[in-house]
């Protein structure tokens, strides 16, 4: 534990479906196969058996440990399940054998559990549906829906977090006018409202409740590293730093990659996930990093 004294932190609250924290292609594939009488069954036999670890199980591993390295713990996960807490069982079976501290649960007998994010006061929602994770998104939550990746386990206790800027981390304001009147109009935008803070994307207030627990750390200690992963070049980059000191949020690391595959330089960052709202970027990403699709903004209307 760390012995200086800390400022009180609020908790970071993380919502996660059972399907993102744990590999359940096999069951699921006997839920669409069969229906769900052959899934309750299928589960409960099972019970006892651990089922391996899903996408974002790395992630939420890394993000509980932090709660071991300050007095108070600041980090909250709570599952959220289509599952009855009958086949559910399983689940919590899971949790336990990896030892991970979960200990909330909404179990809404196939019914989405989208409806219960807010009401745990949730940063994040991670989950295999897409439709959930949109709903969530409109309920105004940063989610993802997390892909199948390739990306190997980091067994390092260093948290890193990469996010695209426009409709993640800031609005999709300026990306619209890149759509619908190109670069050149994008440019000229940028420029004129350089001094002008954008808007905030939605995952602008997690990327905030990360940096509070960075600053209960000591310098040169903190177990989190963040890192903005952008297509946008000079002169576009001004407004973007000006933006992030308006709502005095520091970010680590800032990649202005001009259109360059963003895959590389996250695989040299070495990301725990990134979150991209942009298909395309997001599939080519996941070949190197656990990596969160935000269907939000104007690239996904």
């Amino acid at each position: 534990m760390l012995e200086t004294e800390i400022p009180k932190i609020d908790p970071l609250v993380i919502a996660i479906s059972s399907r993102a924290l744990f590999d359940m292609t096999d069951s699921h594939l006997v839920y669409e196969e069969k229906g769900l009488d052959a899934y309750q069954q299928y589960q409960i036999a099972r019970e006892d058996e651990p089922l391996e670890p899903g996408e974002a199980f790395n992630l939420v591993h890394k993000l509980l440990h932090l709660n071991s390295l300050l007095e108070e713990s600041p980090v909250q996960v709570i599952l959220l399940s289509r599952n009855s807490a009958d086949t559910g069982l399983r689940v919590f079976n899971s949790i336990q054998h990896y030892q991970l501290d979960i200990t909330r649960a909404a179990f809404c007998g196939g019914d989405s559990p989208y409806r219960y994010i807010s009401a745990f006061n949730s940063h994040l929602f991670l989950s295999a549906d897409g439709a959930d994770v949109r709903q969530a998104l409109d309920s105004g939550v940063a989610a993802a829906t997390i892909l199948p990746s390739n990306k190997s386990e980091n067994a390092q206790d260093l948290l890193k977090i990469a996010f695209d800027g426009d409709a993640v981390l800031f609005s999709d304001e300026s990306e619209k006018i890149f759509k619908d009147k190109g670069l050149e109009a994008f440019t000229k935008n940028e420029l004129e409202a350089a001094n002008d803070p954008l808007s905030g994307g939605p995952f602008k207030p997690f990327l905030a409740a990360l940096q509070q627990i960075q600053q209960a750390f000591p310098a040169g200690e903190v177990p989190i590293r963040t890192c903005l992963v952008t297509a946008r070049a000079a002169p576009a980059h001004e407004r973007v730093v000006r933006t992030l000191r308006a709502w005095n949020i520091r970010i680590d690391e800032s990649l202005f990659l001009g259109g360059l595959d963003k895959s590389e330089f996250l695989q040299a960052f070495d990301a725990d996930v990134f979150f991209d709202d942009q298909e395309g970027h997001c599939e080519s990403a996941s070949n190197h990093v656990a990596t969160g699709h935000v269907p939000h903004g104007v690239a996904n209307n």
